[in-house]
């Protein structure tokens, strides 16, 4: 079987000889779910970024890890091999394939693990890492009245998909990412292993998979912290005219104790102008209240700023005791008189907000069609003035035609265990500039102005790292990961010495002689 594979690897057989040898390869590996041979029409082929079309060998819908475990044990066993583990497909530079490899299609595994379970006396639920973050929050709401503490703003990812690279959105301040509120993971590492792990069991797979780019292993299952969810949420957006008192009120509500503050702090610039997209009309939640110009200082800039706030709340609660704690915290804080919007949404309506916003790309047609040159970078508070002085306002003060959040968060949440690198400092903030091409607007130009920004980013010297990232060459990686450059290596060389995993990245290459990965790479 392995010289019929390295034959269709080597030889580029013609299509209906790969449809032959699908057959094969199925029966051959006893797997259960299903395999289908690649091409670039294949979704196995594209991501979300809509940069890169790379063509797998085979994309494979596996059962469970016991199939995964099959694949990529028949990986190991032929020399160049590679196996990718792709989600919903949000990536957006081509991290999640494998040109000329196998793709496992998480999706296939996503109702494998739904269960709750109570843990001296806390509550969690096992989910599948193939799972979508929007199927889990339903599924808790709805059957248990519990929640996920941490969320990403867009929820139609996977569980294992967020978890190996962190999970941030306005919640994180409070109860740290995605990664820190998981207690145990079922993982299939680069040997084909199925090992379960946690804080004290196969601790240093544990951490390396959270946030390990999926260098280390593929997440099937991972059991998840919950907590009492609200019935409501009162949604806020307050404006304001200069970026030191946005990022001192921001700042100010993510270091307060929990009951003194909002239970969700984000935040984003926007243009001083009227474009419906980028510009002041895209600030209001309510459609029925308009931007009133009038209220922007005579003094502000070609940008503005928007902290985007919500506090929880049950049915039970009186809307006067509502209105009276939001009105005490937002006394607290200096925005721009008169530039408030807020509505009252069910909880389950606010975290899927962005599905919303996706709905109606979809329908215009810029969801799915158009490229998406996505850059997120975590950027120290040190050096968070300069960046705004540079790139909102001069690199970027007409938009990037999607939003740019901008939010505080705390790096005493994040635990240093995990491979995720974040900068120096207890704050920093996470930068996102979440591009949509507009017609007739070249992606390359877009493309080049991201790489603009990470070469200034560099030669300032800015305490920054990627989020998400993706680098060209193993110099940009080592700076990435700095002193836990050699960490991340030996965790390599522990569970997936021959490089089998997570080709996409491009940080290590499987070759023939390939047998173990070498710190000084």
């Amino acid at each position: 079987m392995i010289a019929c594979l390295e034959r269709i690897v080597h030889e580029n057989d013609a299509e209906c000889k790969l449809d032959d040898d699908v057959s094969t390869v199925s029966k051959s590996l006893e797997l259960q779910g299903s395999i289908e041979s690649g091409d670039v029409s294949c979704s196995a082929s594209k991501d979300f970024g809509g940069l890169y079309s790379i063509k797998p060998l085979f994309s494979i819908k596996p059962s469970g890890a016991e199939d995964i475990s099959r694949v990529v044990k028949f990986a190991s066993r032929t020399s160049n091999l590679t196996v990718a583990a792709r989600g919903n497909g949000h990536s957006i530079n081509g991290q999640a394939m494998a040109g000329g490899g196998l793709v496992i299609d998480m999706r296939s595994t996503e109702e494998n693990h739904f269960e709750f379970l109570t843990i001296n006396g806390s509550p969690y639920i096992d989910v599948s890492g193939g799972a979508l973050w929007e199927d889990v929050l339903t599924h808790c709401v709805s059957r248990f009245g519990l929640a996920p503490r941490s969320w990403t703003d867009y929820l139609g990812l996977t569980v294992g998909g967020t978890l190996s690279n962190a999970g941030v959105s306005g919640q994180a301040f409070r109860y740290g990412p995605q990664t820190s509120n998981v207690t145990e993971l079922e993982v299939v590492t680069g040997k084909g292993e199925i090992t379960v792990c946690s804080e004290t069991l196969n601790p240093e797979l544990f951490f390396g998979v959270l946030g390990g780019l999926g260098q280390f292993g593929i997440i099937t299952r991972a059991r998840v912290k919950l907590q009492p969810a609200p019935d409501m949420v009162r949604w806020i957006r307050v404006v304001y005219s200069e970026f030191e008192e946005f990022t001192r009120d921001a700042e100010f509500l993510v270091s307060q104790k929990e009951g003194e503050s909002f239970d969700y702090v984000e935040g984003f610039v926007f243009p001083n102008g009227d474009d419906p997209f980028n510009g002041l009309p895209s600030v209001p939640l309510d459609p029925a209240h308009e931007f009133n110009p009038s209220h922007i200082p005579q003094t502000a800039g070609l940008v503005l700023y928007c902290l985007e706030l919500a506090f929880h709340y049950s049915d039970s609660d009186h809307l006067s005791t509502v209105d009276t704690v939001v009105s005490r915290l937002l006394g607290r804080l200096g925005f721009v008189e008169g530039l408030k919007s807020e509505v009252d949404v069910s909880y389950t309506e606010f975290l899927l907000r962005v599905k919303r916003a996706e709905e109606q790309a979809k329908a215009n047609g810029c969801w799915d069609s158009s490229p998406h040159p996505w850059l997120n970078l975590f950027v120290s508070k040190s050096d968070i003035v300069n960046f705004d002085r540079t790139v909102f306002k001069t690199m970027l003060n007409d938009g990037v035609n999607g939003p740019m959040l901008i939010y505080p968060l705390l790096r005493s949440k994040w635990d240093d265990r995990s491979s995720v690198v974040v900068p120096e400092g207890e704050i920093f903030y996470i930068v996102a500039l979440l591009r949509f091409v507009p017609k007739g607007q070249s992606v390359e130009k877009l493309v080049a102005q991201n790489q603009e920004i990470i070469k200034w980013c560099i030669e300032e010297g800015l305490d920054f790292k990627l989020y998400l990232p993706h680098y060209q060459s193993i110099e940009d990686w080592k700076r990435h990961f700095g002193n836990r450059w050699s960490r991340f290596v030996d965790r390599k060389a522990s569970f997936d010495p021959m490089a089998i995993l997570a080709p996409g990245q491009n940080i290590f290459t499987r070759e023939p002689s390939n047998a173990i990965i070498s710190r000084d790479l």
